[in-house]
C-alpha cells in the first residue's frame, strides 16, 4: 500500500508540475487557452511521443504545419500594409528574414519556450531545448494552437507582439554575411575572413565559435550550433561595430 501511495503522489506531483508549466507559459505569452490540450500538444516534441508510445499524431508536428501557414499569411499581410512602396522582391526578402529558423528561434528564446517543451530523455541530454530547429518548430506549433483555439485575430496578435518586432534588425541578421561583404567591398581594399577558433561539446551537441576578421583584425565573434550560424552571428557583430564607427 505504501508503494501505491508513493506512486500516486508522484503522478499527482507530475500532473501539478505540468499544470503549473501550462499556466506559466500562458502568462508568458499573454494568451489563455480554452482548450489546454492544444497547448499541451504544441509543446510536445516527437521524441516525447515516441518514447511514451503515444503515436505521431500526439506531437506538435501537425500544429507546426498549420502554424507555418498562419505565420506566413500574417507576416505577408503585415509587410504588404506596412511597406506600401516596397517591391515584391524586397517584401519577399523581409518575410524570409522574419520566418527563417534562426529568427524564430530567437523569438522562441524570448519567451523561454524551450523550457516548457516535453521531449524524450535522449533529446533532452543532447541539448534539444536549445536547438534552433526544435524551438522554432515549437513556436510555429504554438501559433497553430492559438489559431485553432482563438481564431486568426488572436494568432495575429501573438505574431505581432512576439515576432513582428525589430524587423530591420532581423533583416540585417538574416543576411548579415552578404551585407557585411558589400560593406567591406565599398570601403576599398579591405579583406574579410572568418576563423574557427573553438569547438565545444560532444559531437551530437557541438557549439562552434568563429571570429570575423577585417584585414586580419578581429571585429566580431559568434557562437552557433553550426559553423555557418556562428559566422552569421560574427558578421552581424561586425556590421553593428562598423555602423557605430560610421
Amino acid at each position: 500500500m505504501q508503494g501505491v501511495r508513493v506512486l500516486s503522489l508522484h503522478i499527482w506531483g507530475e500532473r501539478m508540475k505540468k499544470e503549473r508549466n501550462i499556466l506559466q507559459l500562458q502568462k508568458e505569452i499573454g494568451y489563455t487557452f480554452n482548450d489546454h490540450a492544444l497547448l499541451e500538444q504544441a509543446v510536445t516534441h516527437s521524441s516525447y511521443a515516441n518514447e511514451h508510445h503515444l503515436g505521431k499524431l500526439v506531437c506538435n508536428e501537425r500544429l507546426e504545419f498549420l502554424g507555418d501557414a498562419v505565420l506566413e499569411l500574417s507576416v505577408s499581410e503585415f509587410l504588404f500594409k506596412e511597406y506600401p512602396k516596397e517591391t515584391e522582391g524586397k517584401l519577399t526578402r523581409k518575410r524570409a528574414s522574419i520566418v527563417c529558423e534562426q529568427t524564430l528561434a530567437l523569438c522562441a528564446n524570448e519567451i523561454q519556450l524551450g523550457a516548457y517543451l516535453r521531449m524524450g530523455k535522449g533529446e533532452e541530454v543532447t541539448g534539444g531545448r536549445k536547438r534552433d530547429s526544435i524551438t522554432s518548430d515549437a513556436l510555429e506549433a504554438l501559433i497553430g494552437a492559438i489559431y485553432l483555439d482563438g481564431g486568426l485575430a488572436n494568432a495575429k496578435e501573438f505574431i505581432q507582439t512576439f515576432i513582428l518586432t525589430d524587423i530591420e534588425k532581423k533583416e540585417l541578421f538574416y543576411d548579415s554575411k552578404t551585407i557585411l561583404q558589400e560593406m567591406i567591398q565599398s570601403r576599398g581594399k579591405q579583406e574579410l575572413s572568418y576563423q574557427l577558433v573553438k569547438e565545444e561539446g560532444p559531437d551530437h551537441d557541438k557549439t562552434f565559435v568563429v571570429e570575423a576578421l577585417v584585414n586580419g583584425k578581429v571585429f566580431g565573434t559568434g557562437k552557433g550550433s553550426t559553423k555557418k550560424a556562428a559566422e552569421q552571428k560574427a558578421a552581424y557583430e561586425v556590421i553593428l561595430t562598423l555602423k557605430k564607427e560610421g
